[in-house]
């Protein structure tokens, strides 16, 4: 609880992105989000029969041998992967848009409360950052110690 009440008067003391700037990592965000959603709808038409409509398994008559049953397997597989790996990108884009929402977008959640100094506009994320990764909630050296970790 005394964690959460020192952490909103932080928010309250930090000078945030202006709506402008706000405006253009949103625009950013939902375009990666329709890539995203373009992507997956043609991993989704990849993974179904033309024919049928429906998900082609490891019973398609396309596959006649063994080794060919295991490469389609294999593919069905990395395609899945693939699939789950952009849901979850989509799930921290839509994230960052609640963050807009609520006004803690762009702030690093690692010098919120006590301020680093180990980029220029500390506590804020920089901008460069967020244009190049417009999900992310650190900064790029707070995201360097905690992958040392």
């Amino acid at each position: 609880m005394e964690a959460a009440r020192r952490r909103a008067e932080a928010l309250k003391k930090i000078k945030k992105y202006s709506q402008k700037e706000l405006d253009h990592f949103k625009s950013i965000i939902i375009e990666k989000q329709n890539e995203i959603i373009e992507q997956l709808q043609n991993l989704r038409d990849q993974m179904l029969d033309p024919s049928t409509g429906e998900y082609i398994n490891e019973n398609s008559p396309y596959s006649l041998h063994m080794a060919e049953q295991g490469t389609d397997a294999m593919e069905r597989e990395k395609t899945f992967l693939y699939a789950q790996r952009e849901t979850k990108f989509l799930s921290y884009l839509e994230e960052a848009l609640k963050r807009i929402e609520d006004g803690t977008y762009g702030i690093c959640i690692a010098c919120v409360e006590e301020p680093q100094y180990l980029c220029p506009t500390c506590p804020l994320i920089p901008k460069e950052r967020l244009e190049a990764v417009p999900h992310t909630q650190l900064c790029l050296p707070m995201k360097q110690r905690q992958e040392k970790k």
